[in-house]
């Protein structure tokens, strides 16, 4: 009778433990369920942003690069008008005023990478090669194609405006170099990788890790600090280094559209295989659109 009585009591505690269990299984469910729910309203309202929205950037980016180049065109005209302009010469002497042995040496480090063709091209290989064993591909193919690009449309504009160099009559030649001078050769070439770099640093890596934030600090002060190092030197004019900046940005946007147009479709994806390890631990998820 007793051993009835116990039983029958077990079971009532039993009973009585299990309605918080149910309620707490259901509870998780129903708020996984809501999650899930939301998170799929989510990716269904982006899909259907109105087709206008997308437009009306396009035409905001159309807009500011049509801007950008039509400055860059007046500049580019002017110079090769009237190759010595009075605020460029007191940009320069202004900019020259301080010779103090660090900041001279800060200013030749700055260069120094653009100075050395076979470091510039090693650099340049190291991070295609280091991308395309992440299994990054496209990015590999981008640092090589914007940086080859910049350098070609370098070389024609340097012909068509055919600007001299500044010279040692009208400031102090610090670092002389040769060729002529509009636009900046550094500042193309340091925009279109370094701020390709940057850029993809933002858009693929995520998390605090120490070599994402070395790269992206390393990266802007190279794009900061090159122009006025070119004019520091007395390599470039002032102009040349707008006319640069100028230049090279319109031509980094229109990489960067073309790039995440070819992210969106997939092309040369991750397979998947070669660092998963990396790309699950360190890489932004990126939803591919359907064709």
């Amino acid at each position: 009778m007793q051993q009835k009585q116990r039983d029958e009591g077990q079971k009532k505690q039993d009973t009585a433990k299990d309605p918080p269990n149910q309620q707490s299984i259901g509870k998780q469910i129903k708020e996984g369920t809501e999650a899930t729910v939301e998170e799929a309203r989510q990716e269904v309202a982006a899909a259907r942003r109105p087709w206008y929205q997308s437009v009306r950037r396009g035409y905001i980016l159309l807009i500011v690069y049509t801007i950008l180049l039509a400055l860059f065109a007046f500049l580019a005209w002017w110079v090769s008008i009237h190759p010595i302009l009075a605020i460029d010469v007191a940009i320069t002497r202004e900019f020259q005023e301080n010779q103090s042995p660090w900041l001279r040496n800060a200013m030749i480090a700055i260069s120094y990478i653009g100075n050395v063709a076979v470091l510039s091209i090693g650099l340049i290989a190291l991070a295609a090669a280091l991308l395309w064993i992440v299994d990054l591909r496209l990015e590999a193919i981008m640092v090589v194609v914007v940086t080859a690009t910049s350098a070609l449309l370098n070389w024609l504009l340097k012909l068509i405006v055919a600007r001299p160099r500044p010279s040692a009559s009208m400031v102090e030649i610090l670092q002389k170099a040769a060729g002529l001078s509009f636009p900046s050769g550094h500042v193309m070439s340091y925009v279109s990788f370094w701020g390709l770099l940057f850029s993809l640093s933002l858009i693929l890596f995520r998390g605090n890790h120490w070599w994402r934030t070395a790269l992206l600090i390393i990266s802007a002060l190279f794009v900061i600090l090159v122009g006025p190092s070119r004019i520091y030197l007395g390599d470039h004019w002032a102009s040349d280094v707008l006319g640069a900046y100028l230049f090279s940005g319109v031509l980094l946007g229109i990489a960067l559209w073309i790039y995440l147009h070819l992210k969106e479709k997939g092309v040369l994806a991750p397979r998947g295989k070669r660092a998963k390890h990396f790309q699950e631990k360190y890489m932004r998820q990126w939803k591919v659109k359907d064709p």
